[in-house]
């Protein structure tokens, strides 16, 4: 019964130290993020702070001020097909670095 815990012990922080690598590997980079929105979403947005957006976009500061994080994640990961933006194929890190901008925008 001892031998177990120690075992049990040994799994379970293996378990932890594996989540926190897979939270490493997808933290958002701000930097990264605006570059992806100068790659892709400038046409439409007003990426930066104090710029003008389209009239059908928003600007990332109105988005960053009325969209959660998590909000924010589940519409680039899954646009609504009646919205105006275009299908983008964005990789799991380009979403989180966008939101890591779009989240200091704030």
């Amino acid at each position: 019964m001892i031998a177990k815990r120690p075992l049990f012990a040994a799994v379970a922080l293996l378990g932890g130290l594996s989540s926190t690598a897979a939270l490493a590997e997808t933290a958002g980079s701000a930097r990264q993020g605006a570059e992806v929105a100068g790659r892709w979403c400038t046409a439409c947005h007003a990426t930066g702070v104090g710029a003008k957006a389209a009239d059908a976009a928003p600007s990332f500061e109105e988005i960053a001020r009325d969209r959660s994080p998590d909000y924010i994640r589940g519409f680039l990961a899954n646009p609504h097909s009646r919205q105006a933006m275009p299908r983008f194929e964005l990789s799991r890190q380009d979403i989180e670095d966008l939101v890591a901008y779009i989240e200091s925008l704030r």
